[in-house]
């Protein structure tokens, strides 16, 4: 009879512990990784600092997400688009000076993958959910008029267009005939929230359709505008990456 394998619980907690960054939307504390998986804090910092050294973890400020060294990425696993999008993120907010965002349509949704933003550039505050304002934000708008018009139109029919702020567009006719002047970037004119505007951008691999997107005082609308091949060259560098990862 074959005894039971000598399992080595150091490593089965490293493993876990990896697995469950893999698989967050977003970047995951140490504080939520010990308690998702029932182990202290000071095990939780240990195991992720020896994973950050060996690369399969990168610590951000805002969390721990997959490290460059992280094995078969596949873009099955939520943790892909973060690990990747983050960089690119990163890049985008240090050259424009702005919060960036990275968003997502999924089984019929549209999502926020990240956000990154700094003391000197805060993130704009989502009071309305995402769902229910995709006709209000330049990254909703960019991932619908990156949908074919029959999913375009299932989503419009299953979210209400309030009005946000009298720039929102609410007329569905309307938004769809803007929708169809701008397949390569999007504008929302303090339609979200007065006082901001923001610039989105598409992301498009063979199993996403993205935005990549910064806000930004609607005093600088026409700066932001103007470096809008930031953002292009940015998701370009992204599509590329999560394209590869499939691959």
């Amino acid at each position: 009879m074959v005894g039971e394998p000598t399992l080595i619980a150091s490593v089965q907690r490293a493993l876990h512990l990896v697995d469950c960054v893999a698989a967050a939307v977003h970047p995951v504390t140490a504080k939520s990784l010990a308690r998702h998986l029932d182990l202290s804090l000071g095990t939780t910092y240990n195991l992720a600092r020896t994973l950050v050294h060996e690369g399969y973890l990168s610590a951000e400020h805002d969390g721990y997400v997959l490290g460059p060294q992280f094995p078969a990425l596949t873009s099955s696993r939520d943790g892909v688009a973060v690990a990747h999008g983050r960089e690119v993120l990163k890049a985008v907010r240090d050259e424009l000076k702005v919060p960036a965002y990275l968003t997502r349509y999924d089984d019929g949704e549209i999502s926020i993958i990240d956000i990154v933003d700094d003391r000197t550039c805060p993130r704009l505050d989502l009071w309305v959910g995402v769902q229910d304002s995709a006709h209000a934000t330049a990254f909703g708008k960019q991932i619908l008029a990156s949908l074919g018009p029959e999913d375009r139109l299932d989503y419009l029919s299953r979210h209400a267009m309030a009005d946000l702020t009298p720039h929102t567009i609410s007329d569905p006719r309307v938004l769809l005939h803007a929708l169809e002047r701008c397949a390569t970037i999007t504008v929302d004119h303090q339609e979200y929230a007065l006082g901001y505007t923001c610039v989105a951008v598409p992301v498009v691999t063979p199993t996403m359709i993205g935005a990549i997107a910064v806000s930004a005082p609607a005093e600088r609308q026409g700066q932001v505008e103007s470096r809008a091949v930031t953002l292009q060259r940015a998701a370009g560098r992204l599509s590329l990456r999560l394209s590869a990862s499939t691959g």
